[in-house]
């Protein structure tokens, strides 16, 4: 079931065009990524779903209703911001309680009953007290996440949510974040730059590229089968090479098997440098034809076959992606 429709919606800044025809649909509790470099135009079109910005051309429509030119406070969503904007003179249970003193429907306990139910829902039932200076920032961006979810909002923005926490933290917050959405089946769109973020936190990715969309699909998809050069380069490591036939294809790094032993379709490559990366070790090389290329494969594996800079060893491609020779990426 569809619960927000995204129809050619275009953005301009002057004369700079940061939205170009955006088009995208995305179902009734699905947790959706906006995946892109800076500057994409990204966080404008969450902004424009948000009803912060007002597009120049297109349509927003949520659940069934044209909320183009409804504002903001009409649109019953809840937002959490990279900078997690709590109040640092309210303690963690006045922050999760300000956006519910406005809700004149509610009673004070019912108030107070929806505060505790989110606190639970993120671990923070016992910071209740603390004041934001006393958490560390994936507590305060779980208080953040609090806040936003005790209004029940229909849906959740959230803009670069983990990006100022520390790579452990970011790791752990992120399956806490998922996990939480999945039990209130909450429609979810997320802003992020960071690929591993979406990929594993994502139902289904919109990656965006330079004010258009380049391609939606599931994580899978996205990494699997890319629809543009821009989408193989941006989510992941890709290789491109040139078969027996002249045909350029494209191969992860993790698709090529290494031998020392020549077979029928292998091509050699000599090797270049090797990065030992803990379970897994990169290798670097380069083919007849000059091209550099690298592979991937566990760390046993590549002392079992005794790796050396300048050595050459063999390639066997597999799971490749035939790329036309217009459409590579320079």
């Amino acid at each position: 079931m569809i619960f927000l429709e995204i129809k050619n919606v275009v953005k301009r800044f002057d004369k700079q065009t940061a939205l170009n025809g955006i088009n995208a649909r995305i179902d009734k509790g699905e947790l959706v990524c906006i995946l892109g470099p800076s500057g994409c135009g990204k966080t404008t079109l969450l902004r424009i779903i948000a009803g912060l910005e007002s597009a120049n051309e297109g349509q927003i429509i949520i659940d069934g209703t044209d909320a183009t030119y409804l504002p903001a406070a009409k649109r019953n969503y809840g937002i959490v911001f990279q900078s997690y904007a709590l109040f640092p003179n309210m303690t963690v249970m006045g922050n999760v309680l300000f956006g519910l003193q406005q809700r004149k429907e509610l009673s004070k306990e019912e108030k107070h009953r929806k505060a505790n139910e989110a606190l639970s829902l993120v671990d923070l039932a016992e910071h209740k007290t603390k004041y934001p200076r006393q958490l560390s920032g994936g507590m305060q961006q779980r208080t953040a996440l609090a806040r936003a979810i005790a209004l029940s909002p229909a849906f959740l923005l959230l803009d670069e949510p983990l990006s100022a926490l520390d790579a452990k933290v970011r790791q752990k917050l992120r399956g806490e974040i998922r996990a939480i959405q999945r039990s209130l089946g909450i429609t979810t769109i997320m802003v992020t730059h960071d690929q591993e973020e979406a990929l594993t936190m994502a139902d289904r990715i919109i990656v965006m590229n330079d004010a258009v969309v380049e391609q939606i699909g599931t994580p899978r998809e996205i990494y699997n089968y890319p629809a543009t050069p821009f989408v193989a380069d941006f989510i992941g490591t890709m290789n491109y090479y040139h078969d027996k036939a002249g045909e350029v294809y494209a191969v992860r790094p993790e698709n090529i098997e290494i031998s020392r032993l020549a077979g029928t379709d292998d091509f050699a490559a000599s090797i270049k440098s090797i990065e030992f990366r803990g379970s897994t070790t990169r290798i670097y090389g380069i083919l007849q034809d000059k091209s550099e290329i690298c592979m991937d494969v566990a760390s046993e594996t590549a002392s079992e076959l005794h790796l050396i800079e300048n050595h050459i060893i063999f390639l066997r491609m597999h799971n490749t992606n035939q790329i036309t020779q217009a459409s590579i990426a320079v």
